[in-house]
This record gives C-alpha cells, sequence and structure tokens, in this order.
C-alpha cells in the first residue's frame, strides 16, 4: 500500500472530468492506521447535522498524505473490459436490472454552473410530483454489462441462491425489470470460474 492508510481512485463528474472527491465506494484500507475513524459516531453526527456527508465519503476529512490511488480497474465506473476486476455502474438511469421500469429517484436539483435549470427541476416536483415527467430507465448502452449482470443472476438462479419467487416478488415491486425472465433466456452463460466471466477485449 506505498505507506499509505487508504487506497482508493478519483470520482469521475463527467466523461474525462476529475473533481477532488476520492471514491470511498471502493477502498483497500489499512485498519492499524484509521484508529482514528469511528463509523458509529460519524452516523450519529451525520444525523445530528454536526458531520456532512459529502466530505465524509469524499475523503475531505483524512489527511491526503494518507491517501493512495490504485489502478481504476478496482473500481472501474461504468467501463467494462477484460482488465476491469471490480465494476460500478454509476449512471442511474442506465443500470440495466431497472430498463424499462419509471424512474425512481430524485435527480439533482441544484446546478451551480446555471441555476435556472435547479430551478425547472424543483418546479417540475411540485406541479407533477416527486417522480413526474422523468420517464423510464433505459437500455444500457453496453450490452456486455447487461449480460454481466443477467449472467451472475443465472448463476444464483441456477444454484438456488435467488428463487424465481424472489424474482417475480422483486419485478412486482419495480426493483427489477418486468422482461427480467426474457433478458435471461437470451443471456449468454457466463464462462467458468477460474477465467473472466465474459470474452472481453483489454
Amino acid at each position: 500500500m506505498q505507506g499509505k492508510a487508504i487506497m482508493c481512485r478519483r470520482r469521475n463528474l463527467t466523461k474525462g472530468v476529475v473533481d477532488r472527491c476520492f471514491a470511498s465506494s471502493v477502498m483497500l484500507l489499512d485498519c492499524a492506521k484509521l484508529k482514528h475513524w469511528n463509523v458509529e459516531q460519524k452516523f450519529n453526527d451525520m444525523f445530528s447535522f454536526k458531520q456532512d456527508y459529502m466530505p465524509w465519503i469524499c475523503l475531505k476529512d483524512e489527511d491526503r498524505d494518507s491517501i493512495g490511488l490504485f489502478e481504476p480497474e478496482w473500481n472501474d465506473f461504468d467501463k467494462l473490459t477484460a482488465n476491469t476486476r471490480m465494476l460500478h455502474v454509476t449512471r442511474r438511469k442506465t443500470q440495466p436490472w431497472k430498463a424499462g421500469l419509471p424512474i425512481d429517484w430524485r435527480p439533482a436539483e441544484r446546478f451551480r454552473l446555471f441555476p435556472p435549470v435547479a430551478w425547472l427541476m424543483r418546479a417540475r416536483r411540485h406541479l407533477f410530483g416527486e417522480y413526474g415527467l422523468l420517464g423510464n430507465y433505459k437500455e444500457h448502452p453496453d450490452k456486455n454489462q447487461t449480460n454481466l449482470f443477467f449472467g451472475l443472476l443465472k448463476e444464483c438462479l441456477d444454484k438456488g441462491i435467488v428463487t424465481e419467487d424472489m424474482l417475480r416478488d422483486e419485478m412486482q415491486k419495480n426493483h427489477v425489470r418486468h422482461d427480467a425472465f426474457e433478458v435471461l433466456e437470451q443471456t449468454p452463460n457466463l464462462n467458468p470460474p477460474g477465467s473472466p466471466p465474459l470474452n472481453l477485449a483489454a
């Protein structure tokens, strides 16, 4: 770990743009160097408004010299190649398991560069309801990412880890796309353990 307490990667904002936030979604931690961490206290401080969420998850409260960067493949944001070790599906609108379902999350209502967009988003919510006019989730643009998710789901069904009844229940709750069984039928089996799950270019 190069003497660091935390290994992670920086978070992407948009295509090619990186902000000062570290992505704490995947970290390698040297616990002996993090004795000042107290998760329960942090949660209590957050709910009593003493701790702001964003600086905490962006690791902005940590000594910058204690943070090192590992290769992006250990937390690949919406990118799946033969080198990917952990895939992070960050774009909500194209999450492979939600395609076709009505959008059920609230988009950001703060836009520093052009505040009128924020005013429009707030007006939309007040006039048309929490999710009014937001439309539906879209198909993921990378078919391989859909194949990976449904290939893993197929394995879980085959092994009884997930049952058809469980899947139907989640479909009824709009947690999983309603054509999940049809997608599963068209999804190729993943490669055997010990090799990459899909045949992908590096």
